[in-house]
């Protein structure tokens, strides 16, 4: 059986207010980054497990995030398999 790695980047909906990333920005700002506009922060996942069926790969994944990893109320999610 092959193995297979995947990313996920989860991130809150653009509607959610982000106080750790407005946080970070302050911060930047205050460090001299005068160009920083926003800062949305987030959570990524790097995942590897044995499948050799890329489909399946990525519906095994997509299971994964809406009944553990992602809250779907606040936050929207990105698969990416990798190489």
């Amino acid at each position: 059986m092959t193995h297979m790695k995947a990313r996920i980047i989860i991130s809150l909906k653009d509607s959610v207010l982000d106080p750790q990333g407005q946080a970070i920005a302050n911060a930047l700002k205050h460090l001299k980054f005068h160009n920083i506009q926003s800062v949305r922060q987030g959570k990524i996942f790097e995942i590897t497990f044995k499948e050799k069926d890329s489909k399946k790969a990525y519906q095994q994944l997509d299971n994964m995030c809406k009944r553990l990893l992602v809250n779907l109320v606040i936050e929207d999610y990105h698969i990416a398999l990798l190489p």
